[in-house]
Order: C-alpha cells, then sequence, then structure tokens
C-alpha cells in the first residue's frame, strides 16, 4: 500500500489506499542543455510504426469484427440506435462517392454545424475516406451567436462545397445568412426556406464511384484529414489543419501510453464536443483505433443537462471515461447518492482522464473516497498537456504521480524545447503529431514556429522536483497572461488564478485576474451556479445576476477570499478586491468558447467598466473587499 500526499497547495492529505494496477508506458527522457538556457528533452523510446491514413483502422476493425458497436446513441424511443463497424464501412464508402461526385477537395472542403451524433459521423468517416478535408463546427456560432461572426468568417476562410447540418429546420437562419447561394446543404431532416436541401439519405445510396478504392488508396500521411478551428487568444478562429499523420501517429503515442487500451477494447460514454480535438481526435480516434465502442451522451456538465450523463452512466459501464473537471464536480453528488450509478461507473473502469483546467482537491479526492469504497482501490486519474495544434497528445503524467496542475513528461514521438522567458520556462513541441500549419493563414503560421520548426505552445512549465527530470513537469501558467504591475513586479497568472479557484471552491468556476500597470491585483469572478446553490439552494438554476448579489453567496465569497489575502505572500499573489460577474460571458466576443474556457485578454477588454469599479475611490458597493 502507498501513501500519498493530496492534491492540493496546502497541508498533505495522506490516504492509505492502493491505486488499480494498470498497464500503462513508462516514457523516460535525455535531456540537453544550451548554453543558452534552452533545454531539450527528448523521450528515449522511439515512436512505432502508424497507420498511413486513420481508415485503414476501420477496415482492420470491419474485417475483424464486423458486428461490433462502432457508436451508439438515443432514439427517439430512448433506446440506443446502433452503428457496427461494417455499417460504418459501408456508410463511408457511399457517401465517399458522393463527395466525390461533387469534386470536394481541401479547396472545397465539407463544413459540419451540428454536434455530435451518428450521422455526423457518417459525414465525417465519409470525408475521411474519399481524402477530402472536413470542418466540425462549433453549434454555438449558429445556434448562440447573434451576429453569426465567426461562422461567417469560418465560412468565407474554407470556401465549402458542402455543408450539413443535422437538423435543416434548426440551422436554417444561419444557413441562410452564411452559406451562399451556389454551395450545397445537405442534412438529416428539416428545410432551408428558398433553399434545396440533399438528404443524408440520398447521399448513402449514391452509387460507389469508379475510382473510389484508386482514390482511397491515394490518401497519404500529408494528406489533410480535418480542419479544427482554434480561436487562441485573440481574434477570429484558425484552421488548424491535421493530416492523416498527425492523427495516426497521435494515436499510437495515445497507445503506448494508455496501454491499457491494447488489454480490452474501449468502451466510452461522451459527451466532450467534436468540434474540440479532445473530443474529436483524442476520443474518436482512440475509439476506432483500439476497436471500441462510443456511447454518445447528450447530457452536459449543467443544470438539466448532468442528469442525462447520469442516465447513460446506469446503463453503460464505461472502461475509460474523459471529462472535463467541472464534468466530474457535476457528477460527483449523484456517484456519492446512488450505489447502483457507483457501481455501474467504477466497476471496470481503468482510468479516468480530464483536460481543460484544474481539477480541484475536494472532487479528486472525492472521487478517490468514492472509488475505494467499491472497488478496494483508487481509480487513476490521469492528465496531461497538448493542444489543437498537437493532435492533441504531448505530454502525459504516469498514474502514481497524477496530481492537479503536473503534465507529466512528453510521450514517444514528441521532443519538447524549454526556452527561457522572463524567469519562467517556455514549452515548444515539434513531432510527427504536430500541425504544418494554419489553412490560408501564413502569416500565423509563421508566428506559431520558432526557427528550428518547434510549436510554440505559449504555456509555460517548471520542473516537478529540481533537477529530477524523471519526475516530470508542471504546468506554469500561459505566457501570454503574465504581466506586471506598476511596480515592475511580474504576475505569473496562471498559477495564481488556479490557487484562487481552489481557495473559493465550490463558488467560483474561473477567475480573470486584473492589475497590469496598478499597485494591486484584483479579480472578476465567474460565479459556478451550481455551487453558489450549495450555500444557498433557493437560488435559481441559471440566474448569474441573482447569485451575484444574493448575499449568502456574497458572504461566503468574502469569507474565502479573505482566507485566501492571509496566504498571500507579497503583491504579486495577493488579492484584496474582487467583483463578481452578474452578466453571461458572450462568445461572439471572444470572451469565452462554446466548452467555457476563458479569455483573459478579451474579458479585462470587454469588461473595463468592472475594472475601474475595482480600482474606484471610494469603491463601489459591487465590489468586495477583504483586509
Amino acid at each position: 500500500m502507498m501513501s500519498i500526499p493530496a492534491r492540493s497547495d496546502g497541508a498533505a492529505r495522506t490516504i492509505q489506499h492502493p491505486l488499480r494496477e494498470i498497464s500503462f508506458g513508462r516514457p523516460t527522457v535525455n535531456v540537453e542543455r544550451r548554453a543558452d538556457g534552452t533545454i531539450y528533452v527528448r523521450p528515449k523510446a522511439a515512436l512505432g510504426d502508424y497507420p498511413v491514413r486513420l481508415t485503414d483502422r476501420l477496415h482492420h476493425w470491419a474485417g475483424a469484427e464486423p458486428d461490433r458497436v462502432f457508436m451508439a446513441e438515443r432514439d427517439a424511443s430512448g433506446g440506443w440506435r446502433t452503428l457496427t463497424y461494417a455499417q460504418l464501412l459501408s456508410a463511408s464508402r457511399r457517401i465517399a462517392s458522393a463527395l466525390l461526385a461533387r469534386n470536394l477537395s481541401a479547396e472545397r472542403p465539407l463544413v459540419i454545424l451540428s454536434g455530435n451524433s451518428i450521422d455526423h459521423a457518417l459525414m465525417a468517416f465519409g470525408a475521411l475516406y474519399a481524402g477530402v478535408p472536413f470542418c466540425p463546427v462549433s453549434p454555438a456560432y449558429s445556434l448562440v451567436s447573434k451576429d453569426y461572426g465567426k461562422l461567417s468568417f469560418v465560412i468565407k476562410l474554407l470556401t465549402p462545397g458542402l455543408v450539413f447540418a443535422a437538423d435543416g429546420t434548426l440551422f436554417a437562419d444561419a444557413l441562410l445568412a452564411n452559406v451562399p447561394a451556389d454551395v450545397e446543404i445537405a442534412a438529416t431532416h428539416g428545410n432551408v426556406p428558398g433553399r434545396a436541401v440533399t438528404l443524408l439519405a440520398d447521399l448513402m445510396v449514391t452509387p460507389e464511384h469508379p475510382k473510389l478504392d484508386a482514390t482511397h488508396d491515394a490518401i497519404g500521411p500529408d494528406t489533410i484529414a480535418k480542419f479544427l478551428l482554434t480561436s487562441g487568444s485573440t481574434g477570429n478562429p484558425k484552421a488548424v489543419i491535421n493530416t492523416q499523420r498527425m492523427i495516426c501517429a497521435n494515436q499510437v503515442m495515445l497507445r503506448e501510453t494508455l496501454a491499457f487500451l491494447k488489454d480490452e477494447p474501449p468502451v466510452i460514454v461522451d459527451w466532450l464536443p467534436w468540434n474540440h480535438t479532445f473530443g474529436g481526435n483524442h476520443n474518436i480516434g482512440l475509439t476506432l483505433f483500439n476497436g471500441g465502442s462510443m456511447y454518445l451522451d447528450e447530457g452536459k456538465p449543467t443544470p438539466g443537462g448532468i442528469e442525462q450523463t447520469v442516465r447513460n452512466l446506469r446503463e453503460i459501464s464505461p472502461t475509460v471515461y474523459f471529462n472535463v473537471p467541472k464534468g466530474y464536480e457535476s457528477l460527483l453528488p449523484y456517484l456519492r447518492d446512488d450505489a447502483t450509478l457507483r457501481q455501474k461507473f467504477f466497476g471496470r473502469l481503468h482510468a479516468m482522464f480530464f483536460s481543460g483546467a484544474a481539477l480541484s482537491p475536494y472532487v479528486w479526492n472525492s472521487l478517490d473516497d468514492i472509488a475505494v469504497e467499491v472497488t478496494g482501490a483508487r481509480v487513476p486519474m490521469l492528465t496531461g498537456l497538448g493542444a489543437t495544434e498537437t493532435a492533441p497528445f504531448f505530454m502525459s503524467v504516469m498514474p502514481e504521480t497524477s496530481r492537479s496542475g503536473h503534465i507529466g513528461l512528453p510521450v514517444p514521438g514528441n521532443d519538447a524545447k524549454l526556452v527561457p522567458n522572463n524567469g519562467k520556462m517556455e514549452v515548444r513541441a515539434k513531432g510527427p503529431n504536430v500541425t504544418p500549419g494554419y489553412w490560408r493563414q501564413p502569416d500565423l503560421t509563421a508566428k506559431a514556429f520558432d526557427d528550428e520548426g518547434f510549436y510554440i505552445f505559449g504555456d509555460a512549465i517548471k520542473l516537478a522536483e529540481p533537477d529530477n527530470f524523471d519526475a516530470g513537469f508542471d504546468f506554469d501558467g500561459r505566457i501570454s497572461e503574465d504581466f506586471k504591475l506598476g511596480s515592475g513586479t511580474w504576475v505569473s497568472v496562471g498559477p495564481l488564478r488556479a490557487r484562487l479557484i481552489a481557495a473559493c471552491a465550490p463558488l467560483v468556476r474561473d477567475v480573470v485576474i486584473a492589475g497590469i500597470n496598478r499597485d494591486e491585483l484584483s479579480a472578476l469572478v465567474i460565479l459556478d451556479l451550481d455551487g453558489c446553490r450549495l450555500i444557498n439552494p433557493a437560488l435559481p438554476a441559471d440566474d448569474l445576476a441573482a447569485a451575484s448579489s444574493d448575499p449568502k453567496v456574497r458572504q461566503a465569497f468574502r469569507e474565502r477570499l479573505a482566507m485566501f489575502a492571509a496566504t498571500a505572500t507579497g503583491s504579486s499573489n495577493r488579492i484584496r478586491h474582487a467583483v463578481l460577474i452578474d452578466t453571461p460571458l458572450s462568445i461572439d466576443r471572444g470572451e469565452v468558447t462554446d466548452k467555457g474556457s476563458i479569455n483573459q485578454r478579451a474579458v479585462l477588454e470587454h469588461r473595463a467598466g468592472l475594472i475601474e469599479e475595482l480600482y474606484a475611490t471610494p469603491r463601489p458597493a459591487s465590489v468586495i473587499s477583504v483586509e
């Protein structure tokens, strides 16, 4: 039995419970130091062979396990609509033939506007089979945005030859406003007033194209598989080129690191959006590559949405589970209260995995406790570091060293370059999983790589243990978010945010740190409405203004802020003033992505009035201050 410290910045919590043993790769690295302070970290193990194209694995599993479920989703009756590997291959060939007949190409790709579904997958795999790039676009660009600004930009950037939306009626306004009249629209069902709509059912009965096999065989490692959109820190989306080499190499990296994937085909219950690399590359690819089954989760980690996730997990027992920290936090009360759900969830679970933000010690330790109750052991919680530009797997923790903020070591196939930057070490990546650049944006591509061809993350990392590279690295914030106070003192925003969020749990989902060229730091706080309702159950489920003005919530936050301020060691980490944001962040203004990631720079820019309140003399009542 092992004893491990709690995953927090405070006192250690000793846990006398074993960690579930799983098959797992153990990366070791060679280290090269340069005179200018640059450090190169290279895995000792070489990357194994990987397929030429992702659909090679589709052929393999359609032959080896034709009747195995590849994907399932809820149908109108509440049962499961399933898609087997054999059915996926047959449908992919038909849809590929339809796309080839329309002369689609990288210059005229497929654009998919609707969210995760079997029909979305059919269109995507049809494009992959034909060697036609596709781009899954966030449904929020069509259904949440008020001005369609990002969608309009994407359509003009990509110049699609075909645009698909599962429900034509639901997406009709966005389609009419943004898709040129000469571009074909396809849908599973529904109508777009004044426009012809090709039905998916018609695409799926297309006779096989005479050049289909030759076209598929001609797909090579550098063939563009898809474009994934990322906004980065500013402005309009960038279309990240994802080649077949990137995706296939990354799946071998995953399989060799998460070696338990070889022990049995993975079964996952997943809601993560396919327009992001975590859901669309990591999870779909992992399922296909290893002959697994993906059950689409129509739920979300939101009030009203989490119940759908719970329903699915009561029926399907996953072997590996992927989520964002908010998802685990939302699931936790249900696992506590429902013994049947606990058993179903943890019964055959090899590991859990999170990305997107730090997982709070409270949630992590609670999951450990429940897992021990069910299985007698803690289930490994895994994470790492990656980006859309790295397809995404780049660095990984090991089960026994995993903790919040730890990102591990680069996995085989990836070289890391650490460059000194204002007292931090900026990390850069090179490997077959790294993008060649951004589609039709050569200026942004040039800025994304250094003179040795390493992709510039913009992230800082630091050794978990001084001078011990085998212990791996911890995340040290976004370089672009750091700034100086008026005194010239540097503020390391990323670690400070993580500590403040942890200190204010469960009330806070995120914070934006203000104070550029000021005498002291302040914070703009994005409340977690679920957490606020733990303080005051009478609060409405989705009223941010009510929560931000609620006396009980404000007092609970004030108490937490005071405790956090008391731990400060200087001006670079002392926060004594905060304002609770009372209006939702805007996707149109770039303040937040559809998956909930906060753009610090955009919030600071568009909430300038709140910042002035934080530094006004005297400060208004809206500001919460502590001594």
